[in-house]
């Protein structure tokens, strides 16, 4: 399980994260919702190592992981798709799911996990293409592809559903549905998309100026009019 205990976060005199707390158990989906600026993706970054917290504590399964490096905490089993996916656009779709596997050694870092392939079948067929010929959905699925490669204990999606069609929308809530349902890893969710939180959500989390201001159960979103919190 993933925990956030009460974490800080400054840009220049702006105290952006205000004691943020959250936890993100094992075989659920944590949805955290909130409007544009209200440091969701400050939040995520701050999970990953990518900015280091002003005080605080970030632990995985009991254990600090605060002062860990990015690549520190990929090992230990964290894993992020970022908003705009960052995908590696002259690079082949193998090509980028292979670098989601480079915390491995050996003949395990080389070839593709046949389940991701089974996965996002549109993958598979287009796997000797370059990464930037693939539409929006299909560089999101690939992004998430390539962070399920690393086998994270922890998955991380911020906005995955951001410019993708609505068919691909409806693969990627399978997608976490399938993950979610194997109860193997944790997944952190920031989405714009109410509707789709709602439908993932096992717990949820809201974010207003920095601080949370409502968490709770996925099942009482609707009752809590959580969607009047988040509406932009």
């Amino acid at each position: 399980m993933l925990e956030v205990k009460q974490i800080n976060q400054y840009y220049g005199g702006s105290h952006i994260l205000r004691d943020v707390t959250l936890q993100a158990p094992v075989g659920e989906c944590s949805v955290v919702l909130g409007r544009n600026g209200v440091g969701k993706t400050t939040l995520l970054k701050c999970l990953m190592g990518i900015l280091p917290i002003k005080s605080g504590q970030i632990l995985l399964d009991g254990d600090d992981i605060t002062k860990l490096s990015p690549e520190q905490r990929v090992h230990r089993g964290l894993a992020y798709v970022p908003q705009g996916r960052d995908i590696f656009s002259t690079l082949t779709v193998e090509e980028n799911i292979l670098i989601g596997m480079a915390k491995f050694s050996g003949s395990k870092a080389r070839h593709v996990p046949a389940h991701l392939y089974e996965i996002f079948p549109v993958l598979e067929e287009m796997k000797h293409r370059r990464g930037g010929d693939l539409s929006g959905g299909q560089q999101q699925q690939l992004a998430i592809a390539r962070a399920l490669a690393s086998q994270p204990r922890v998955l991380i999606l911020d906005e995955p559903t951001e410019g993708i069609q609505p068919s691909i929308i409806k693969d990627i809530g399978k997608v976490i549905e399938r993950l979610v349902s194997a109860g193997e890893m944790s997944i952190v969710l920031v989405e714009q998309f109410y509707d789709f939180a709602e439908e993932l959500a096992d717990n949820y989390t809201v974010m207003s100026r920095g601080k949370v201001i409502a968490q709770g159960p996925g099942y009482e979103m609707t009752d809590k009019g959580i969607q009047d919190l988040v509406a932009i």
